[in-house]
């Protein structure tokens, strides 16, 4: 090979790499500095309970919980959280919601010699159905299998109680917005 060929192929490489590589390498756009690399921003509510939907709660809450004689189970609390990490509650609340909207408030909405008032029980139903629609785009971070039987458990001890379980649900409403906002409207922790 020439060696004026060879010398002329190391000096157009050494050029490259000096002048177009350090371009290419700091050209890609870095992430910003309040982003955490872990957060899925799509497990996160803008919205906070305005003060009406949270006196429709408490309303309704309170209502249900004069019925319930039920001391020994609880329906929202810390054990929905068990082997799960800090980043997926979010996404467990938000199958919580999903539960609640399905299998409580959908058919307290309907139900014939409800006792609880209507309007409330509409407008929280609304607004958790609003809530849960934001976080329509919100998955685990990974295996979900914890969180899926958590929330079975949930479902399971809900549909066990019957009657009694819908209206304890309804008592555990104003819990239910707390760990919600709790989880969701900031971003968790990684």
């Amino acid at each position: 090979m020439n060696p004026l060929q060879n010398w002329m192929g190391c000096l157009s490489f050494w050029l490259f790499c000096s002048c177009c590589m350090p371009f290419l390498l700091f050209a890609s756009p870095l992430p910003n500095k309040e982003t955490d690399l872990h957060t899925n921003h799509s497990c996160i509510l803008r919205t906070v309970l305005p003060p009406y939907i949270k006196n429709c709660t408490l309303t309704l809450a309170e209502q249900a919980r004069l019925s319930d004689k039920d001391t020994d189970n609880r329906f929202i609390g810390q054990h929905l959280y068990a082997n799960i990490k800090e980043k997926d509650h979010c996404y467990v609340m938000k199958r919580v919601t999903d539960i609640v909207i399905k299998n409580v408030l959908s058919e307290l909405k309907s139900a014939p010699g409800n006792l609880l008032p209507a309007s409330n029980v509409k407008e929280v139903a609304n607004f958790l159905a609003e809530r849960h629609g934001e976080l329509h785009g919100c998955k685990p971070s990974g295996k979900s299998e914890h969180i899926e039987k958590n929330v079975k458990q949930m479902k399971d001890k809900l549909d066990k109680l019957g009657e009694n379980g819908k209206n304890k649900a309804v008592g555990e409403l104003d819990l239910l917005f707390e760990y919600l906002a709790k989880a969701c409207i900031k971003a968790p922790a990684s």
